[in-house]
């Protein structure tokens, strides 16, 4: 992340996005209650919420998929 961020950051984004959607599902499968998607979506904002600092790509993109 150190080079291809300092160089080539748009490079990254869709490898960030597809973590954090690779986060979510596993998140999904994992826990029952988080089967829907909106109450994935809400604990997962939550999360980074809570702990910003939580995975270190997070500064630079959180959203598991676009909306936009």
């Amino acid at each position: 992340m150190a080079y291809y961020g300092a160089f080539y950051r748009s490079a990254l984004y869709p490898v960030l996005q597809r973590i954090n959607s690779y986060l979510v599902r596993w998140m999904r499968r994992k826990y029952k209650r988080l089967r829907s998607k909106r109450k994935a979506l809400d604990t997962w904002w939550r999360i980074i919420t809570d702990y910003p600092r939580g995975l270190i790509h997070w500064k630079w993109t959180v959203n598991p998929w676009r909306t936009g």
